[in-house]
């Protein structure tokens, strides 16, 4: 661990440590894994590692964090949130994830006033803060706490903190919510949301490492690494087969190869807006 990580990884212990008592909200991605891992270790049983299990979080997500969570020794609670019954949400707006995650901190906030924690966390780093995260804004509104950009975490920093501890999903793919890969504008619903998942399932059965089957109606766009293009190729038959059973007409191949948040690209400029900067709490 280099002496930069080393501070960083102090700084983060001392933040999580000056709380009470906290609640993070945890995915299984390595950003929240990282600071429930923390909170663990340094409030003990004054820490809850709390999942939603919506349908747009992938069930190997859901079980992930449950097997984390054991072997941690953190305690952990299941919930599941309601957006899916909220029409601002199902109809997947540009701000889609204010919504999402209004839904998940307003079941956190309740969460903590009930069992009385202090504090909610979640796993937002500095690289989140230049993208389009209306989530941030929901984060912002319930007084939720980014001990990440706190410290001065990047995601690479994530990542080697993540090796150095020994944290078994460190090295996991970027894994957003399922929603994610929708048009803005397209209607989300749960069976679509299986049909997704079940798409990427096959990608991964097929030994894919980072992708996105992105919905556009009757056409699967996947984005895969470059570096994989051949496998796609040898794999032509079986992707088409198969995630033809799924109920798509058309499987396309995205030439750009696989990028995070490829949905947002252009979205300043159809919008006419800017996206906001929001000021983390305090």
């Amino acid at each position: 661990m280099t002496s930069d990580l080393e501070q960083k990884y102090q700084r983060l212990q001392t933040q999580i440590g000056a709380y009470d008592s906290a609640i993070v909200a945890f995915s299984g991605g390595i950003d929240s894994s990282l600071v429930a891992y923390v909170a663990g270790q340094v409030l003990g049983e004054r820490a809850l590692a709390v999942t939603s299990g919506s349908a747009s979080l992938k069930r190997t997500d859901l079980a992930l964090s449950k097997k984390l969570s054991e072997d941690w020794g953190l305690r952990h609670q299941v919930i599941v949130t309601d957006e899916l019954s909220k029409s601002d949400y199902r109809a997947n707006p540009t701000n889609r994830c204010f919504h999402c995650k209004t839904s998940l901190y307003t079941e956190l906030a309740q969460i903590a006033r009930d069992q009385g924690f202090a504090e909610i966390l979640n796993g937002t780093n500095l690289d989140d803060l230049g993208d389009h995260r209306p989530g941030l804004i929901a984060a912002d509104n319930h007084e939720v706490r980014s001990p990440l950009v706190e410290a001065g975490f990047h995601k690479a920093d994530i990542r080697a903190l993540a090796t150095a501890l020994g944290l078994e999903n460190a090295d996991k793919p970027q894994a957003a919510c399922l929603s994610s890969r929708f048009p803005y504008g397209t209607a989300i619903n749960q069976e679509l949301l299986a049909q997704v998942e079940a798409a990427e399932h096959l990608l991964a059965e097929l030994g894919f490492s980072q992708f996105r089957v992105r919905h556009h109606g009757e056409v699967a766009r996947l984005e895969i690494l470059p570096a994989e293009f051949a496998l796609a190729v040898a794999q032509h038959a079986t992707l088409q087969r198969e995630i033809g059973k799924l109920g798509y007409r058309f499987v396309a191949m995205d030439l750009g190869g696989f990028r995070s948040g490829s949905l947002n690209e252009g979205l300043e400029s159809t919008a006419g807006t800017t996206i906001p900067v929001v000021q983390l709490y305090p």
